[in-house]
């Protein structure tokens, strides 16, 4: 193959362009990470757990400070974003968020590390997550390897999380629970902020990510009202940009979901004059802040 033709550009989508010889190149630059810590203001402690070797996933677990030696917390196991291609539980916006959420709402918080395209193309990050959320639920008879989940965590307060990409995985979490169940766990709510779903030119993408795709009415792109009737939770909260391009179809997924038929109540905040997952770019500034409080009352509701 001629150089110029192995330097042919085949597909360019906003995150990353595919080559004539089927090499792949991300275009954002990787995000600093930070390693596990403890926060010395807030007391929030972090740790790195591997979960599962073939292939390898691990969690950050954000544990806040303890009122008593055996107090009980709600769990959030959140989803970060990045297209399905980047990001990562260590990187340093979403550490500070999560440490951040984990002080505020007085929970354990479990950060998934899931696998990115293209080193393993969707459906990798899917099954990675149940994977996290099976090794969380492993823990409901305080027999866990995991100290922090076995003595500290209420499975009976059990929320899913995400933005961007991560809410699209968090649905199908949410979906799985409701569909087949998940034993000593109950799942109370699901917050999406800025979810992806299909509706926009970015479905090409998703697409392209996934080989084993069904097309655009891949339940996972494009959920029908049948799937979200059985989401597996009693509440839901739906975050929107004004101007994000995926502002339409969390918005419409708010609608299907309510024509559904599901049981339980869900709400949908707008972020005016606000683009795409604004809060990682700023997390102290007052939008990011009114986001995060929105955030932790969810949590904190009875």
């Amino acid at each position: 193959m001629a150089p110029s033709a192995v330097n042919e550009v085949v597909h360019e989508f906003p995150f990353f362009k595919v080559y004539k010889d089927s090499r792949v190149e991300l275009v954002w630059p990787e995000c600093p990470k930070t390693p596990p810590s403890t926060d010395l203001v807030t007391g929030v402690q972090s740790k790195d757990v591997i979960i599962s070797n073939e292939p390898q996933v691990s969690v950050r677990i954000f544990l806040p400070e303890l009122k008593t030696p055996n107090q009980k917390l709600p769990l959030l196991l959140f989803v970060h974003g990045g297209g399905f291609v980047m990001f990562s539980s260590s990187a340093i916006p979403y550490h500070v968020l999560c440490s951040k959420v984990a002080a505020a709402a007085g929970v354990i918080v479990v950060s998934v590390e899931y696998g990115l395209f293209p080193a393993r193309p969707i459906p990798a990050c899917y099954e990675d997550s149940w994977k996290a959320l099976q090794w969380v639920a492993s823990h409901a008879d305080g027999s866990g390897s995991e100290p922090w989940l076995s003595n500290h965590a209420d499975f009976g307060k059990v929320f899913l999380g995400g933005d961007s990409g991560g809410g699209n995985i968090s649905h199908t979490l949410a979906f799985r629970v409701g569909s087949i169940g998940l034993p000593g766990v109950k799942v109370v709510g699901m917050i999406l902020v800025h979810p992806f779903f299909g509706g926009t030119e970015d479905d090409k993408m998703w697409l392209y990510m996934c080989p084993s795709n069904s097309g655009l009415d891949d339940p996972r792109l494009n959920p029908g009202l049948e799937d979200l009737a059985r989401l597996g939770c009693e509440r839901v909260l739906i975050f929107v940009a004004e101007k994000d391009d995926l502002r339409v179809v969390g918005k419409s997924y708010y609608e299907k979901l309510k024509k559904s038929g599901w049981k339980g109540s869900v709400e949908i905040v707008e972020n005016e004059n606000q683009v795409h997952c604004f809060y990682l770019h700023n997390l102290n500034s007052e939008k990011a802040a009114e986001l995060i409080h929105r955030f932790v009352s969810f949590l904190k509701q009875d």
